[in-house]
C-alpha cells in the first residue's frame, strides 16, 4: 500500500508545530493552517498568555528533535514556590528533592516563534492567517476561512491533525458524528487575567527571580512568573461571578480596593494595575475531555484540541509535547501507510494518561488557593520533604513524579493515592516534621508503595519507567 505523504495540521501553535517538526523529519509534506498572522512579524499579542513552564517529559520531546538545548535559552529556572501571605511574608517551598530539580518558565511567543523558525528550515509550510472552520469528517473535505479577508477555501485533506486548541473545530467535526464520540466541556468557574511586573533598572528583577510567586487567598489567586529580561508575567484568577469576581470588579477603584486587600506587596510591583486591567482581556478556563481523538485514518486531535486541561500543574504544553513524542514512537512501530492504526493506537496509549492529568491539575487548583498556607497542608509537605530524602529511591512525591520522572501521569496518579493514605497515618498526631516516626514510614512505603511501582517497573532513580503513552527514549 503507497504511503500517504501529505500531512495538514490545523492549528500552528506549540503542539501544532512540534508536530509539524516530528513529520516533516520523516519525509513528510507538512502543511500547517494557522489562524493568527504570522507572529515573528506581527507581533506578539499581549494580554492572553498564561506564562508556560516547560518540565522533564517537555524537554524529552523537544529533545528527540534536538530542540532541547535551544529551548532552555529562552527560559528562566524556577526552583519552586515563593508564597505571599496576606500580612506580606515570605515562605519558600522548593518543588523538588534538591536544586537539581526545578521547572523552566518561559514565555509562550518566543517559544512559539523559535518552533516555527525551526520548522520551516526544515521545510514546513505555513499557512498564516487561515482558520479551520468545520468540514466533512467522512468526505475529508474542509474549510478554512481567510481572517483578513473573510473569503472561504475549501480543501480535501487526506489527513488532518486538529492541533487548534480547546476550541477545536476539528473536534467539533468529529463531534458531530455522533455515536461513539463524546465530549465534554467543563468551565471551571474562574478565569484568568494578565498583567505585567516590569523589571527593575538595567534588567533587574525586583522580586525572587528563580521562583514561583504565589499569593493564595482561597477563591481568588495571584502568580507571577519571570521572564528573561528581568520582568515577571503576573495572572490573576478571580471567580466569574460574586462580589471578588471579573464581573464585579468593574471600576478602577474596585480593582485597587481588591489588590490593597489581598495582596498589598504586589500593587508597587505593578505600577499601571488599573489600566492594564481593563485593557487585557479576560481568559476563560476549563477542562475538555473527547472521545475517540480520530476518524479511521483521517483525522487525529493532539494537544488541547483532544484534552484541554487547567494549567495548575504546569502540564498543558508538556503533555502536548509527550503526545507528539509518543506518536513519532508510534509511527515508528507502525509506519506512515497505516494511519488509522496509528491513530487508534495513539488514543488507547494517551486517553488515560490525559484524563489523569486533567484530574491532577484540576485538584492541584485546589492545593495552590487553598492549602498552601494551612499549617496542616505545611506540616505534610515537610514530613514527604524529609521522606524523599532519607528513601529517594523508594518515595517521591506525585509533584516530583509527574514533573521530573516522565511517569506515566495515571501511574503517578495512582502512586499519589497511595502516598496520600500513608501521610495521612504518618502526620495523625504529629507537631513537627522532626518527630515522625522514622521506622513506622520505613514499612509502611515498602509495604504500601513500592509493591506498586515495582508492578508498574517505575525506578524512583528515574531510569526504568514504562513507555506506555509516554515519552519515548532518544531520538533514532
Amino acid at each position: 500500500m503507497k504511503p500517504n505523504r501529505e500531512v495538514s495540521i490545523a492549528g500552528g501553535g506549540l503542539v501544532g508545530t512540534l508536530l509539524a517538526i516530528f513529520l516533516v523529519r520523516r519525509g513528510l509534506r507538512v502543511t500547517v493552517w494557522e489562524r493568527r498572522l504570522d507572529p515573528r512579524g506581527a507581533g506578539e499579542s499581549g494580554g492572553r498568555s498564561i506564562n508556560l513552564v516547560a518540565t522533564t517529559r517537555g524537554m524529552q520531546a523537544l529533545g528527540r528533535v534536538g530542540l532541547d538545548k535551544l529551548v532552555e535559552r529562552l527560559t528562566v529556572a524556577v526552583t519552586g514556590r515563593m508564597i505571599h501571605s496576606a500580612d506580606c511574608e515570605l515562605t519558600f517551598q522548593p518543588y523538588g528533592r534538591d536544586v537539581s530539580e526545578f521547572n523552566h518558565s518561559v514565555s509562550r511567543g518566543a517559544l512559539n516563534r523559535l518552533l516555527i523558525v525551526e520548522a520551516e528550515r526544515r521545510g514546513v509550510q505555513f499557512r498564516f492567517g487561515m482558520r479551520l472552520a468545520g468540514g466533512d469528517v467522512r468526505a475529508g473535505r474542509w474549510t478554512f476561512v481567510d481572517e483578513s479577508t473573510g473569503q472561504s477555501l475549501e480543501t480535501e485533506q487526506s489527513v488532518l491533525f486538529g492541533a487548534d486548541g480547546a476550541g477545536s473545530a476539528a473536534r467539533a467535526a468529529l463531534a458531530k458524528l455522533g455515536g461513539a464520540y463524546v465530549e465534554s466541556v467543563e468551565p471551571l468557574g474562574h478565569g484568568y487575567k494578565e498583567l505585567l511586573l516590569p523589571a527593575a533598572e538595567q534588567g533587574r528583577y525586583r522580586i525572587e527571580k528563580n521562583a514561583l510567586h504565589l499569593w493564595p487567598r482561597g477563591q481568588i489567586m495571584l502568580m507571577a512568573l519571570p521572564n528573561l529580561d528581568g520582568s515577571f508575567t503576573v495572572t490573576l484568577y478571580l471567580p466569574e461571578e460574586g462580589p471578588s469576581s471579573f464581573r464585579g470588579l468593574d471600576t478602577p477603584q474596585k480593582v485597587r480596593e481588591l489588590f490593597g486587600r489581598e495582596f498589598p506587596d504586589a500593587i508597587p510591583l505593578i505600577p499601571d494595575l488599573a489600566e492594564s486591567f481593563f485593557a487585557n482581556p479576560t481568559g476563560e478556563l476549563g477542562t475538555v475531555r473527547f472521545c475517540p481523538w480520530h476518524f479511521a485514518g483521517r483525522v487525529a486531535l493532539i494537544g488541547d484540541a483532544a484534552h484541554a486541561i487547567v494549567p495548575f500543574f504546569g502540564q498543558g504544553m508538556n503533555c502536548g509535547f509527550e503526545d507528539c513524542a509518543v506518536l513519532d514512537a508510534l509511527l515508528d512501530e507502525h509506519g506512515e501507510n497505516d494511519w488509522a492504526t496509528v491513530f487508534e493506537a495513539f488514543t488507547r496509549a494517551r486517553k488515560p494518561h490525559a484524563d489523569a492529568i486533567a484530574d491532577m491539575a484540576l485538584e492541584n487548583f485546589v492545593e495552590m488557593r487553598d492549602q498552601v498556607a494551612d499549617p496542616g497542608f505545611l506540616l505534610r509537605k515537610a514530613v514527604e520533604h524529609r521522606l524523599e530524602r532519607d528513601w529517594p529511591l523508594e518515595y517521591r512525591s506525585r509533584y516530583s513524579m509527574v514533573m521530573y520522572g516522565g511517569v506515566p501521569y495515571r501511574v503517578a496518579q495512582q502512586a499519589g493515592e497511595i502516598e496520600r493514605e500513608i501521610l495521612d497515618e504518618l502526620c495523625a498526631g504529629l507537631a513537627t516534621a522532626d518527630r515522625l516516626d522514622v521506622a513506622r514510614a520505613r514499612r509502611l512505603i515498602r509495604d504500601r508503595l513500592t509493591p506498586f511501582l515495582a508492578r508498574h517497573s517505575v525506578d524512583l532513580g528515574y531510569g526504568r519507567i514504562p513507555g506506555n503513552g509516554t515519552c519515548p527514549g532518544p531520538a533514532r
